[in-house]
């Protein structure tokens, strides 16, 4: 597992599903600046990466989370490697909206879920972990025995770590920001003085620059 970590970050960077711009940041949806963007969207579009995302997950479910009973895609990115991960391991598959619909029987999770099944929630990347926690929620309400969370990949924010933490949620992931700039500089893709840069944004998202 320790080597796929490094070959999911390296191959990450590689298709550009992960950016780092230490020196001219981008602004994420919450205002923070931050010297890395991800879109695991784009994995979708490499058979190659998406067959070692669902071989890393398929490893880290059955080491982790060995009784699960039904897998879960968080609409939207989490969806598609929920389905590949499904079928790996030959488990019904459900997945969860943002929330329900407004229409109809109101659902807000797909498929059928047996009262008590246990459940891992994939999800493609973790920030604050706002959106997979409500989706966590959904699924207990409707009798779900969440096992865990488990991610292509996190930017290992104290808050998203904290907000785990206290909806005492279990979050495994394929890889992670630590792992990520490792390679980076290891390829070439930052030298040190950015690679210094990175590793401050992780102590301190607010004053890093």
């Amino acid at each position: 597992m320790l080597n796929l970590v490094g070959d999911i970050a390296k191959n990450l960077l590689e298709i550009k599903a992960v950016f780092l711009s230490p020196k001219e940041p981008f602004t994420w949806t919450s205002g923070i600046k931050a010297p890395i963007y991800t879109d695991n969207r784009i994995t979708m579009s490499f058979p190659k990466v998406r067959r070692l995302i669902t071989k890393g997950f398929a490893q880290k479910i059955k080491e982790v989370y060995p009784n699960v009973e039904v897998i879960a895609g968080v609409a939207t990115a989490g969806i598609p490697h929920a389905a590949w991960v499904a079928e790996k391991l030959n488990l019904p598959l459900v997945y969860i909206r943002s929330k329900p619909k407004d229409y109809g029987k109101e659902k807000q999770i797909e498929g059928k879920i047996c009262q008590n099944a246990k459940m891992v929630v994939i999800e493609d990347l973790i920030s604050t972990g706002g959106s997979v926690l409500k989706a966590v929620a959904a699924a207990k309400r409707e009798g779900a025995d969440v096992l865990g969370v488990a991610a292509i990949f996190t930017y290992e924010l104290s808050e998203g770590l904290a907000n785990f933490k206290k909806a005492k949620v279990e979050l495994s992931t394929l890889s992670n920001y630590t792992s990520l700039i490792k390679i980076a500089k290891e390829i070439g893709y930052v030298n040190k003085e950015e690679l210094s840069l990175l590793k401050r944004f992780k102590k301190d998202q607010k004053n890093w620059q």
